[in-house]
């Protein structure tokens, strides 16, 4: 018999935290989160629980944990498409029909007594974070702040009522293989004359990055199911790249001293803890500082790129993306990291899509968010 329980003390939350670690013993492409930054995610350290109410639940046969769910409500979600609005997210589970039916159930009838009649997801917390459900691509570890799955989790979904909303591409791309053709280069060329590409100044770092939010928040606010950051949740993140990324892979391109677009270059961070299980303590944080600031990681993230609105349907607007991407070639060389993972790019980007695989990237990874009436 399957036994749902809400998550509500600290002990309930460790359970919900570790039960992804007891289903991937055999897949070497698993990489344990650090249990800390898991902690703090689902805390109010967390600047998006401001506008998120959420709760979590556990799926239980006796005593062991086979699965778990949150359910979701952002009010800037729905301050955009309407007060009907839920999400669910981090899901997990054995391959069991019947609990991922229970885990469901609780996630929905909660989402229901908050005045939700359609759900999405998966998120965690919203669409800003950890999104989408791993349905191609399990042969590859995820790279930072990305999800992992088994392939099961996708039918067991399906089955519940749930259909495909949009999916979430993610590209691979080896340094050495980016290249740039004739009539790219050209193009390249006659706006890198009225472009200017600059690293961020760290002297006013925080400044800068609410300069990166608004530009993220103008160049994605028609897209599927967006969300604006807002300044607590940049000012935080800001707060993580200083001490993670370099300033010479966190680039602004302006038009007439004007900031109009960026690119942010993460150093793989699960490069970095992979083997730690989830513990900084003893020994983990020393390993983790080493691998990041003295042997390096080997690859990387671009998880936020930006271009204003009023620029993406010019013809400067994809030029000025390829030259934020040039731009982070050399740091990168200077760094020994060898390959690039762009995510998450929709799949009705086609104009982003296009670009990079002009260049050289491919795609390597799908997630996909799902809908439902409820």
């Amino acid at each position: 018999m399957i036994r749902i329980e809400k998550v509500q003390g600290k002990s309930e939350l460790k359970n919900f935290i570790n039960f992804p670690s007891t289903l991937y013993p055999d897949d070497p492409n698993w990489i344990e989160p650090l249990y800390l930054e898991r902690e703090e995610h689902l805390s109010k350290k967390n600047p998006g629980t401001e506008h998120i109410e959420w709760q979590a639940w556990v799926a239980k046969k006796g005593d062991e944990v086979v699965g778990r769910i949150t359910a979701q409500i952002d009010s800037l979600h729905r301050d955009l498409y309407g007060n009907d609005t839920g999400h669910f997210g981090m899901i997990d589970a054995i391959d069991d029909p019947e609990v991922f039916s229970a885990l469901f159930a609780a996630a929905e009838d909660w989402l229901k007594s908050k005045g939700a009649s359609k759900i999405t997801g998966p998120f965690s917390l919203n669409i800003n974070q950890e999104s989408g459900l791993l349905i191609d691509g399990f042969d590859t570890p995820p790279s930072a702040l990305m999800t992992h799955g088994k392939p099961y989790y996708a039918a067991n979904v399906e089955n519940q009522g749930y259909e495909k909303g949009i999916d979430l591409i993610a590209y691979w791309m080896k340094r050495t293989d980016l290249n740039f053709s004739r009539s790219l280069t050209k193009l390249m060329g006659q706006v890198r004359e009225k472009v200017t590409i600059r690293c961020i100044d760290r002297k006013k770092f925080g400044e800068e990055m609410q300069v990166l939010r608004e530009i993220f928040n103008s160049g994605w606010q028609n897209n599927w199911g967006f969300v604006p950051f807002t300044e607590h949740e940049f000012a935080t993140m800001g707060d993580q790249l200083k001490f993670l990324v370099p300033d010479d892979m966190i680039y602004i391109a302006e038009v007439d001293s004007v900031p109009c677009a960026f690119i942010v270059g993460l150093p793989n961070i699960n490069e970095a803890i992979e083997g730690l299980n989830g513990r900084l303590l003893p020994f983990g944080w020393a390993k983790l500082l080493w691998r990041l600031k003295v042997s390096g990681v080997r690859t990387a993230r671009v998880p936020l790129m930006g271009v204003r609105q009023e620029y993406q349907f010019s013809r400067m607007g994809p030029i000025i993306a390829l030259l934020l991407i040039e731009a982070l070639r050399d740091p990168f060389a200077k760094r020994n990291i060898d390959a690039l993972e762009m995510s998450w790019i929709l799949e009705t980007n086609t104009g982003m899509r296009t670009i990079l695989e002009k260049i050289g990237a491919a795609p390597y990874k799908t997630y996909r968010l799902y809908e439902k009436a409820l």
